[in-house]
């Protein structure tokens, strides 16, 4: 610990004074130094050009040393003086000297307990956060303030976990910022980096009272439960195929099948139904699954008009799908065409830009930078959720 710098050996003075500096070899990432001994008078304290040293007497700051130098600190602790006045009053005086890095220094920060997100679609989610940061004292005499007086900091251990707990507090307070906004669970992961420019763009305001300056934020993280981020994980990859959940099971369970087509054919044998059997029963299976993959949308064969965005029937007089919401009063686009993702009128092969609204027919994915027609929710090419 840089707390175990010893101090230099004394000069020749009689009173014990010496000359006190914060050696190279024991700064390393520590932001803070405490001068282990009461200062004595006409200490010599030795400042350098990445350092701040403040001088304490009696639980106040006299000083703040910013400029590099040499500098000779008074006080009444020399063995003569100072032992004649504790001897006649019982008074000791406290003199101390702390060292300050002005260099920035790095962090991490990880949350010991889960902020809830509440999401629309999946209800009250846990989250943590980690990530690592850059930092650095801007302002040394907030900084002493804070963390010796209020806090009662004495070693950079002290400081870097109180640093790290407040990063982890301006986080979750930007995340709850960014859901008020409309941020979904599903967002979380392409949006990243928007949530790191965020918390950098609320950082001096929540350190300022610390004298602290927050340089850089990278690395972060943000995890889900692992049953959500599995929830979030299929729905991506549904969007892709283009399937409803139905569909995409029946898919999943006729690929598993015909994964175990040969172990469950052994497994028949086993129990002397004998292999023919177990190739008929799992070929029956697939059929039914697949049976189940190809039904047609829920209202095929009613009467009534299919919908022109997902073509599923929808009944006569009713004036929106009621599977995705598409005004049925907007016609089909024309062949080789597509329907305005936000007005969701048709229009014509190779137009750029919507006849009714003006809105943009392609929108490009924040991801892997695809163009994607239409007005799917997620990139067909990575399965990022697309802006709205």
């Amino acid at each position: 610990m840089v707390t175990n710098q010893p101090i230099p050996p004394r000069g020749g003075s009689l009173i014990g004074a010496t000359t006190i500096n914060w050696e190279d070899v024991y700064k390393g990432n520590n932001v803070m130094w405490r001068v282990p001994r009461n200062i004595r008078l006409n200490d010599n304290v030795v400042v350098r050009e990445d350092e701040t040293a403040c001088f304490y007497r009696d639980g106040k700051v006299l000083a703040y040393l910013e400029r590099p130098g040499r500098y000779a600190l008074t006080s009444l602790n020399a063995p003569l003086v100072g032992g004649l006045i504790q001897a006649l009053s019982g008074v000791r005086q406290e003199a101390e000297v702390y060292y300050l890095q002005r260099r920035v220094l790095d962090g991490k920060f990880g949350s010991a307990e889960p902020y809830v997100f509440r999401d629309p679609d999946f209800g009250l989610v846990s989250l943590r956060v980690f990530g690592n940061f850059r930092w650095k004292v801007g302002k040394p005499d907030l900084f002493i303030n804070q963390f010796v007086g209020t806090f009662g900091a004495a070693t950079s251990t002290d400081v870097e976990g109180r640093m790290r707990s407040q990063m982890v507090i301006l986080v979750y307070n930007t995340l709850g910022h960014l859901k008020d906004q409309g941020m979904r669970v599903t967002d979380l992961a392409g949006q990243l980096t928007t949530i790191e420019q965020a918390v950098l763009g609320s950082a001096p305001q929540h350190f300022e009272q610390f004298g602290v300056d927050v340089v850089q934020l990278q690395g972060l993280s943000v995890s889900l439960p692992d049953d959500v981020q599995a929830a979030v994980d299929t729905r991506s990859k549904m969007g892709v195929l283009g399937v409803n959940y139905m569909q995409y099971q029946a898919g999943q369970a006729m690929t598993t099948a015909a994964a175990n087509a040969s172990g469950g054919a052994g497994a028949l044998a086993g129990a002397g139904v004998g292999l023919g059997a177990g190739l008929g029963v799992g070929y029956g299976m697939s059929s039914a699954m697949q049976g189940a993959y190809q039904q047609p949308p829920p209202g095929a064969g009613q009467s009534g008009t299919p919908c022109p965005k997902c073509g599923q029937m929808v009944p006569t007089g009713v004036k929106f799908c009621p599977n995705c919401g598409t005004s049925m009063a907007a016609p089909a686009p024309a062949p080789g065409g597509v329907n305005c993702p936000k007005c969701n009128t048709p229009n014509a092969a190779g137009a750029k830009f919507c006849a009714n609204c003006g809105a943009p027919l392609a929108r490009t994915c924040p991801k892997c930078q695809a163009t994607v027609t239409g007005a799917g929710k997620f990139c067909p090419n990575c399965g990022t959720a697309l802006p709205t």
